[in-house]
């Protein structure tokens, strides 16, 4: 029988969540129930859905929960997850209320889907942030074992939500007038987005860190099961719709040359390179390499990878590497890892279709 599959949250997560299940004819009896703090109606991905007000109901019989972020000051995982495991489901949450819980797995599938032990109905997926970075590291740590990670984020708005997208917009056309005193939603971000960036996302930490960045620390060294892997990290804001990129150094304990890196990372699940000398270049550059853009996952071939390019050793340092990589932040970031983790499940036997 066809699974039967809730998600609660109707978010730009959440819309996305809908629309991958669609796209990849996820074995389940369409559609799915939509859930929400409010009964409404909603059309998402193209489709309009009666969406229910969240209720212990909302579970009996179904097979897969997906929890798609944030509602309220908590995510409703949080007054809603232990319900639907009880009930008999399993939740895959997109929220960052359990992510360091001891009990509960953090997955990357192409990573460590193994996390995910018999005993386990309840599974976290990680920051949209950490995800592409584990994926590219992960590869590199299984040749060389990382030492230490540099990592500064480019991260578009959308990683805050729809508030944050439509005050972009908003401040587009009053910033090609003037760039003084740009009017601003000062509830989502600090100062002006339009043509300018802050190193600012999510709340300060009493060392100065910001969550977001701890973030990055913590559930790396977790997905990863490695809590000696120092990382250091900036996280930046930049007036980008939708896709994050980050600029990784890597220092590794064993030597690794850029074009092993470069090979290591093409054989790997869920990464595409793109990192070779650009023929077509009309700049007179004939050293010119290609590398990705946040504007490449919109492409269909590129959609769901995480992109990786400007592979280069590090000449400062005896084991280094430095490169870029770019993904969609509100696929493979959020709503696709999800997704994939069930995916991942089936295949294995825990759910059957």
């Amino acid at each position: 029988m066809a699974l039967k599959v809730t998600v609660v949250g109707v978010g730009m997560v959440g819309e996305q969540i809908v629309s991958i299940l669609r796209e990849r004819n996820f074995p389940m009896k369409w559609p799915p129930r939509i859930c929400a703090t409010r009964a409404r109606s909603e059309v998402l991905a193209g489709e309009g859905f009666h969406v229910e007000e969240t209720a212990e109901g909302a579970f009996e019989g179904v097979d897969v929960v997906f929890f798609a972020g944030k509602e309220g000051g908590k995510g409703a995982s949080v007054q809603w997850g232990k319900k639907a495991v009880d009930a008999g489901a399993i939740c895959v949450d997109n929220g960052g209320d359990f992510r360091m819980d001891p009990a509960v797995p953090l997955v990357v599938p192409e990573v460590n889907l193994d996390a995910v032990t018999p005993d386990k109905s309840f599974i976290a997926s990680p920051n949209c942030s950490t995800i592409q970075m584990v994926l590219v590291l992960d590869a590199l740590h299984r040749a060389a074992r990382i030492r230490r990670v540099v990592v500064s984020t480019y991260q578009s708005v959308s990683g805050w939500g729809v508030a944050a997208q439509e005050d972009l917009l908003k401040q587009i056309p009053h910033a090609l007038k003037s760039l003084d005193d740009i009017p601003f939603e000062p509830t989502v971000f600090a100062s002006p987005i339009a043509f300018n960036l802050f190193p600012h996302i999510d709340k300060f930490l009493e060392d100065g860190y910001t969550k977001e960045e701890m973030k990055m620390v913590w559930e790396t060294q977790k997905i990863m099961g490695d809590d000696t892997i120092k990382i250091s990290p900036t996280t930046v804001r930049v007036p980008v719709l939708v896709g994050h990129g980050e600029a990784i150094n890597i220092e590794t304990e064993k030597k690794l040359s850029a074009a092993e890196a470069r090979e290591i990372l093409a054989n790997s699940p869920g990464v595409v390179v793109i990192d070779e000398p650009n023929t077509n270049s009309p700049r007179n550059d004939p050293l010119e390499r290609t590398y990705p853009v946040p504007l490449d996952v919109r492409r269909p071939e590129y959609q769901d990878m995480v992109l990786v390019g400007r592979i280069r050793e590090d000449p400062t340092i005896e084991n280094g590497l430095n490169l870029w990589c770019v993904a969609d932040n509100l696929r493979k970031g959020a709503a696709l890892n999800v997704v994939q983790i069930a995916e991942g499940l089936i295949e294995r036997g825990r759910l059957n279709p």
